[in-house]
This record gives C-alpha cells, sequence and structure tokens, in this order.
C-alpha cells in the first residue's frame, strides 16, 4: 500500500509516524513552545532525529472551543516553516482548512494537506484536485472546533463516521484525485464523546471497508485524560499506548506529538508481528 504524495510515494507496509509541529501560540497541548518559524524548524529537526516519517505543521489551534485565526496570521505562521521544513528530505503535511493557505503551501513543496473540514471549506477540494499530485487527509470532525463538544455526535459513532469519510473520499475522486493520495483520519476528539472515542478504536477495523489507508491522531486527546486523570502534559504514557493500539487495529499512520517514545513502542510492536506464524496448513480430510 502506497500514499501518493507530491514528492514521495509513502510506501505504508509498516506504520508512519507524522510528527506535530505547531507553529501556535495557542495550541492545548505545546501553544508557544515551538510559535517561532526558527523554533518550529529546530523542532522539525529533532522530531526527525527521533524518527518522524512526515512533519505535519499546523498554524491555527483546533483544540474544542478555539477561535478561528485570520487567513494572513496563518500565512505568517505556516509559510516561513514549510519553506524551511521541504529542505529535510521527509513529506511535509500542512495541517489547515483554508484553501488559501493550502495552495500557498503547495507552492512551496508541501506534499500532504491534512484538512479536519475534509475539504469542505470553499475552494479546498479544487486546490487539491487542481494540484494533480499531492497526498490528502480527509478527517471527520462534527460541529466545528468552537462549539463541537458543547453538542457532540448522537448515537453510534462508527457508521456514522464511516459513511461521512466514504462520501468525502467519493466526492474527491470525482473531481479526478486518485484514490492512492487519500488518507482518512476518524476524527478523536472532533465533536464526539469519550465512549464513542473509544468505539471507534476498538472498533477501527470496521473503518477499514472504506478501503483507503486510516491515520489515527490520539496524541495526548483529552479521552486519554478523562480515563486516566492525567494533565495534557502528563499524558505520554497513554498516547504511545492508545498510538500502538490503533496500529494493532489497522491504522497506518499516527499522528504524534511524542515521535521518538512512539517510534520505540512500535519497534517492540513490529518485532512481535515479525515472529507470529501464520495457521498451519491442514488438508482437510
Amino acid at each position: 500500500m502506497i500514499w501518493q504524495t507530491s514528492r514521495f510515494a509513502l510506501q505504508l507496509a509498516r506504520p508512519r509516524v507524522m510528527g506535530i509541529v505547531n507553529a501556535t501560540p495557542d495550541s492545548f497541548s505545546n501553544g508557544g513552545h515551538h510559535a517561532g518559524a526558527a523554533a518550529a524548524l529546530r523542532h522539525c529537526e529533532q522530531l526527525l532525529k527521533d524518527g518522524a516519517d512526515i512533519l505535519d505543521i499546523g498554524g491555527e489551534s483546533t483544540r474544542p472551543g478555539s477561535p478561528p485565526v485570520p487567513l494572513q496570521e496563518e500565512l505568517d505562521r505556516v509559510l516561513p516553516v514549510v519553506q524551511g521544513a521541504v529542505r529535510l528530505g521527509v513529506p511535509v503535511s500542512v495541517d489547515t482548512y483554508k484553501a488559501q493557505v493550502m495552495q500557498a503551501a503547495l507552492d512551496l513543496g508541501a506534499d500532504i494537506i491534512n484538512d479536519i473540514w475534509a475539504l469542505r471549506q470553499p475552494g479546498a477540494a479544487e486546490v487539491v484536485a487542481r494540484h494533480g499530485r499531492c497526498g490528502v487527509c480527509l478527517m471527520h470532525m462534527h460541529g466545528e472546533p468552537a462549539s463541537m463538544q458543547l453538542s457532540p455526535l448522537e448515537g453510534d459513532a462508527v457508521p456514522q463516521v464511516l459513511e461521512f469519510l466514504q462520501h468525502s473520499a467519493q466526492a474527491l475522486q470525482g473531481l479526478g484525485v486518485e484514490k492512492g493520495r487519500i488518507v482518512l483520519d476518524y476524527g478523536i476528539g472532533f465533536g464526539k464523546t469519550v465512549e464513542q472515542n473509544f468505539a471507534l478504536l476498538a472498533r477501527q477495523r470496521e473503518l477499514l471497508a472504506a478501503g483507503y489507508p486510516l491515520l489515527a491522531g490520539w496524541s495526548r486527546k483529552s479521552s486519554l485524560g478523562s480515563v486516566t486523570g492525567l494533565a495534557v502534559d502528563e499524558r505520554l504514557a497513554p498516547s504511545v499506548a492508545a498510538a500502538v493500539l490503533a496500529v494493532e487495529q489497522g491504522a497506518r499512520i499516527v499522528r504524534v506529538h511524542d515521535v521518538r517514545e512512539t517510534v520505540a513502542a512500535l519497534a517492540v510492536w513490529q518485532a512481535m508481528q515479525a515472529q507470529r506464524q501464520p495457521p498451519a496448513f491442514s488438508p482437510s480430510s
């Protein structure tokens, strides 16, 4: 299985780690730590040393209750980081829902558009389709960041998320985007209850019926805090556990803050996988 991106055909035979680069002053997890372009690029370099396969650069916090960021401010935050990151030799993803930011980042050589709105904002789908080669991650979100946790999704989340993601991917293919460019994210924490988030993890393999690779973004999410009682900056262990569980359930990409620890944990998982033997052949009598 290959994820086609602007410059890289990313082989997904092994799970890939996407390192988060928040070029924002108000990220729920590490806001302000990498807000300047120079600091963000140093963080990119550290993530690569830690084993990241992909860098995901974002200039707007999407935590529950977060207000939108003006276009020019997001451009000013993101583009200098993208310009430096594309020289580092790995796929560069841009976490944005604004068509203008997508276009500007792709013009600088970005490889992937990672959109929490699944290209539903004006002009976004057209930017991706017109590019002709970039990778794209379509995410399920119920509602919008400013209010999504006030009225979360009702009922069984799994079939609703599956239907939405299937429809979004098929609509994008209808615009001429090849299937191999598309990855799906079931949107942990985006308008869902704690129980729904863990149901999506437990039943994640049902989402594979859509026919696309899955990206899982559990890192430091509030649902992990709900079941452990740990604050955001104490959620390393549950974040790594969730990433490994997501891979065990079929995810091919995990989006994480703590790259070094996640890479190490996945190395243990892969060593176990290598020793799993297929069932012995038993000829029928």
